[in-house]
Parts: structure tokens; C-alpha cells; sequence
């Protein structure tokens, strides 16, 4: 291949790259209001840990008229803890949680949607409470926020969260690469006492792959600019 047109390629790969990352799309909702997007978005979810003497699962759940249906699965405990109640009944991942950590859902444009945890106590179900708050009566049961909001607050070793509050929307940090929004839940065990460290995830947008058509405008766009430059230098 020509030099030049290999050079031209590889730019125009760059500029595409950077476009992409500087312009991501950006979603209508992503808190405690429910979750919708403008267009198509991959999210991607990796489990952090869990606390607390309920065996729980966490979903997506597609939200019509006020009533939430389960979409997909994201993460489900296959015991309460890693070990009792030692660390306020912690789960980690590979131990109480099997499996990679990590899935990828596909929302649908104008879908609402809405994240789900439900848990079991003893083999009873313990009910289901959802990160959009209206679907819980009104009642915050989970906190979107970055990944500062854990280490700042000690939430492994500390068991109230007073500041839930002001925590209610991931959006911004949901398109920061290599970070994403940290969410976190309350499952309304031990009478409810939001301590918002039952069940965590991190949630991180996809970025949306290069195209052969944006290589293709891009190199268009280079080829037109050099014959510009051409006819300017012959004139």
C-alpha cells in the first residue's frame, strides 16, 4: 500500500477515535429517576461486593406503565457471604458470586429501564427493590455515584450512609473511561437501615466501535483538503 495512503488511514483512524471519545451518547436518564438513553447504548456492569445475610440477584428490568419485567440477569449470589457474617456478611466475586463479574446489556433507544435487586432471607423472598426510586414508592434504595463515593466513605466497614441523597444520577461518570458510576443498593434488610452497601456494581458505557464508513468520510475529507491545497499551489 502507498505510504501516503497508509499515513492518511491512520490519521483519519485517530481523528475518528477521538471524535468518538469526545462525543459519546449521552443518556436521557441514568439514576434514580429510571434509565433511558437517546440511542442504542452498551453498558457494561462488573460486580464489586456485597454485604448482609440475603442471598440476592440483581437485574435489568424493562420499565412499561409503572411495572418493571425482568430483561436479563446481571450478577446472582449463590450464598449469603464469603464467610458468615464476618466484614458485615461480605461477598466477593468467585466466592459468593461466580462467574467473570462482568456483563454487557445492550438498552434499547427510549426504553425505560430500571435496575432490580431482589433477595431471599431463609429461603423466603425478601421482596425487590429497584434503583428508580418512584417504583419503590417513593423510597431511595440505591445511590449512583463514582468510584470515589466508596473509598471516601469506608462503606465496607461502615454501615450508614447518610448522604444518599445526593447521590441519585451516574451520568456523568457512566462515560468516563476506565472509572464509569459506582451503584450501590439498599435491600431494606436489618429494618431498613440504608446503609447502601448491600449489593454493589460498577456501570461503564461502550464505546461505540470505528467504522468503515467514518474511515471513509474521514480519508474523503484528507484527499479533498490535499487537492485544495494542489490547485492553490498550481494557481
Amino acid at each position: 500500500m502507498n505510504t501516503k495512503i497508509l499515513s492518511a488511514l491512520t490519521a483519519t483512524a485517530a481523528i475518528t477515535a477521538m471524535l468518538g471519545a469526545a462525543a459519546p451518547a449521552h443518556a436521557f436518564s441514568f439514576g434514580t429517576t429510571g434509565i433511558t438513553f437517546a440511542k442504542n447504548q452498551e453498558v457494561e456492569f462488573k460486580f464489586k461486593e456485597s454485604h448482609g445475610a440475603f442471598i440476592s440477584s440483581l437485574g435489568i428490568y424493562e420499565v412499561n406503565n409503572s411495572v418493571a419485567s425482568l430483561a436479563k440477569t446481571l450478577f446472582a449470589e449463590t450464598k449469603s457471604s464469603d464467610k458468615g457474617g464476618a466484614n458485615e456478611w461480605k461477598g466477593t466475586l468467585g466466592n459468593t458470586v461466580k462467574g467473570s463479574g462482568s456483563v454487557v446489556f445492550n438498552f434499547l433507544a427510549n426504553q425505560v429501564y430500571t435496575l432490580g435487586l431482589s433477595s431471599l432471607h431463609n429461603g423466603n423472598s425478601a421482596g425487590t427493590v429497584y434503583s428508580t426510586s418512584s417504583l419503590n414508592g417513593g423510597s431511595q434504595q440505591a445511590v449512583f455515584g463514582g468510584s470515589q463515593l466508596w473509598n471516601s466513605l469506608n462503606q465496607e466497614t461502615t454501615n450508614r450512609f447518610r448522604a444518599a441523597g445526593s447521590f441519585t444520577n451516574g451520568v456523568s461518570s457512566l462515560f468516563n473511561k476506565g472509572q464509569g458510576t459506582l451503584i450501590s443498593f439498599d435491600d431494606r434488610g436489618n429494618r431498613n437501615d440504608a446503609d447502601f452497601q448491600d449489593f454493589t456494581v460498577t456501570a461503564e458505557a461502550v464505546p461505540e466501535p470505528i467504522t468503515m464508513t467514518g474511515l471513509a468520510l474521514g480519508l474523503g475529507g484528507l484527499v479533498a483538503a490535499r487537492r485544495r491545497r494542489a490547485s492553490k499551489t498550481a494557481s
